[in-house]
């Protein structure tokens, strides 16, 4: 079988499935039109998020077997209509998810006890103690939206505070020792944090708009490492202003492409102006998942299946 390989990814990637019999060619510079003249040579292409796998492209891979994409979701590809060819799809949220659990408590807590603002203030020789007065975690309601891969590897990373940990999923029975599954109106009642754990779907997109935030009966902070397309932000930043969110950790936004790659190409938003000004924003480049064991274990995950299905 041949695979065509259309991003770098750990060494190990290549290295292993060479050893397993298969035929790698890498293509890291052609364009979308190019890879289409061609992917009819190959049983298997593996991506990260460098273009998106439509009908178009499914079509012209005539041969193809499976689409691997090094990452935890698959909405860079028509799903739907891959699997109607009979395209096995493989990714890979097993890899990332301690990385993401991990970045969320770290911006949880930097944002409670001011890390940001204060190394930003101390660096420009202001010692300001009262200013940066912190919060604590314990005995606060943590609610996670999502409760899968990265949502469990949260809630796994705060068993060791004195929290409420509450789940709201859209399938049913997903809670666990770590957090318990709880009703819309439950979470809504209670939650103190909301940390997004969400795949992009039709039924994510926007989810935490103006009507969302309004129905959490408490002010809150608001953590999102999954889809920036979640989260309106205009609104998020009229909740900002007003107090209902007290403040947001933001690994991913709105506005980025879908490339996952590139963002300031464009003039942005006024609300984005906004965030990068505001003290109680924190901001990361969609890296929550993105660290050097998550780079291994991510391309061992995709080898993994792909020889479990095809060895």
């Amino acid at each position: 079988m041949k695979i065509l390989h259309l991003d770098t990814n750990h060494e190990l990637l290549i290295n292993q499935l060479n050893a397993l019999g298969f035929t790698n060619d890498e293509d890291y510079t052609s364009s979308k039109a190019e890879i289409e003249t061609k992917i009819h040579n190959y049983d298997g292409i593996i991506l990260r998020s460098r273009f998106s796998i439509d009908k178009t492209f499914i079509n012209a891979a005539t041969n193809l077997k499976f689409i691997g994409r090094v990452g935890a979701g698959l909405e860079n590809i028509d799903c739907d209509y891959a699997e109607s060819k009979g395209v096995f799809l493989v990714s890979a949220p097993e890899g990332n998810r301690n990385a993401v659990g991990e970045h969320a408590l770290g911006m949880l807590l930097s944002l409670f006890n001011k890390l940001n603002k204060a190394d930003a203030e101390v660096r420009a020789g202001k010692w300001l103690r009262e200013a940066n007065r912190g919060i604590e975690l314990d005995g606060r309601t943590v609610g996670l939206i999502g409760y899968g891969n990265m949502g469990k590897a949260f809630a796994k990373k705060l068993r060791g505070f004195d929290v409420e940990v509450l789940c709201y999923d859209i399938k049913t029975g997903v809670g666990d020792a770590n957090a318990r599954q709880v009703s819309l109106e439950e979470f809504q009642e209670k939650v103190d944090v909301i940390s997004l754990h969400t795949p992009q779907t039709p039924l994510t997109l926007n989810m935490i708009n103006a009507e969302f935030i309004n129905h959490i009966k408490k002010p809150f902070w608001l953590i999102n490492t999954a889809r920036g397309k979640s989260v309106v932000t205009q609104d998020l930043v009229s909740a900002l202003q007003s107090g209902k969110i007290l403040g947001a950790g933001l690994d991913v936004l709105e506005y980025e492409k879908a490339s996952f790659e590139n963002l300031f190409s464009n003039t942005l938003p006024e609300a984005f102006q906004y965030l990068i000004t505001s003290k109680n924003v924190l901001l990361t480049p969609h890296i929550a998942g993105w660290t050097v064991e998550s780079n291994e274990k991510l391309a061992q995950t995709i080898v993994d299946k792909i020889k479990a299905k095809f060895c």
